[in-house]
């Protein structure tokens, strides 16, 4: 039987039911999921000086320990995020629908782009701002 490899990437920052989802359901379509994080220098670019609220080797430590999740690997741009999708060789790339009909990088290393529905309530800005409060 052919491994059938799925890739998905994010900050994953802050951890919540949402994400847990995510890997559930991204793994239930292969045999092996990777998950790409962005770097501590990556999210305080795109999120702002106060992000990451958890370090790169932090965050990858408790996402190898999900069950769902095979490997992580740490990408600093973008072309680091498409490098990786390459040369990990993933049969279909799993984002959130959020991202539908915008450019996904990536996406044509795969055979199949897969959106996935975010769960309502379940956001890591959210939970900031209520921490905030």
């Amino acid at each position: 039987m052919e491994e059938k490899i799925i890739w998905t990437n994010g900050c994953f920052d802050i951890l919540h039911r949402g994400h847990i989802e995510l890997f559930k359901y991204a793994k239930s379509l292969g045999s092996k999921l990777y998950v790409g994080i962005d770097s501590d220098e990556k999210v305080k670019k795109d999120k702002g000086n106060n992000r990451p609220y958890n370090n790169v080797n932090d965050r990858k430590v408790v996402l190898e320990s999900i069950k769902y999740i095979d490997g992580v690997f740490i990408f600093n741009s973008t072309q680091g995020l498409d490098d990786l999708i390459n040369i990990v060789g993933a049969n279909k790339m799993v984002i959130g629908s959020d991202w539908k009909g915008k450019t996904v990088i990536g996406e044509q290393h795969v055979e199949e782009l897969v959106f996935f529905d975010r769960i309502e309530g379940y956001s890591t800005t959210k939970i900031l701002e209520w921490k905030n409060q």
